[in-house]
């Protein structure tokens, strides 16, 4: 049997703090975390929760940016896929559609780590790719854009 993990967080590099902070706390309505220490300059990044075991930190340029290219991270993430529920995914469509956020694919069955869910994707302001999905029982899997 394999290590059982618990996923923890997921950091971000961003260019625009302020754009970033409130695309991920009013379109995708994630609770900040230290954001009021954050602007007052008491911490060097703010947080989103996503669950009771998960965040993602946002770094703020001058906490990833170096003067040595080879130091700097390269971008080499694909997408991530936050799950919700049926209700919670359509009520983020709409305010997708409402902030003008384009869908880029989806609604679309897709395979993840409960099995086959209704996946939708679009971009965060500084265009990581964001995967939202719901799990229904009995679906099936189309092939992905990604080749997954």
């Amino acid at each position: 049997m394999g290590m059982d993990f618990i996923f923890d967080h997921i950091v971000i590099n961003v260019v625009d703090i302020d754009k970033m902070v409130k695309f991920y706390t009013e379109v995708l309505q994630l609770p900040g975390e230290r954001l009021e220490e954050f602007t007052a300059g008491q911490v060097p990044f703010p947080s989103v929760r996503l669950s009771a075991d998960s965040i993602i930190d946002l770094f703020p340029k001058k906490m990833w940016e170096k003067t040595n290219p080879e130091e700097v991270c390269r971008p080499n993430l694909n997408h991530f896929c936050f799950a919700t529920d049926e209700a919670s995914s359509k009520a983020l469509q709409a305010r997708l559609i409402e902030q003008s956020v384009v869908i880029e694919e989806g609604p679309v069955k897709r395979w993840g780590a409960h099995g086959t869910g209704t996946s939708i994707y679009f971009r965060d302001p500084e265009g990581n790719t964001i995967e939202v999905r719901y799990y229904s029982d009995g679906e099936r899997a189309l092939p992905c854009f990604l080749d997954s």
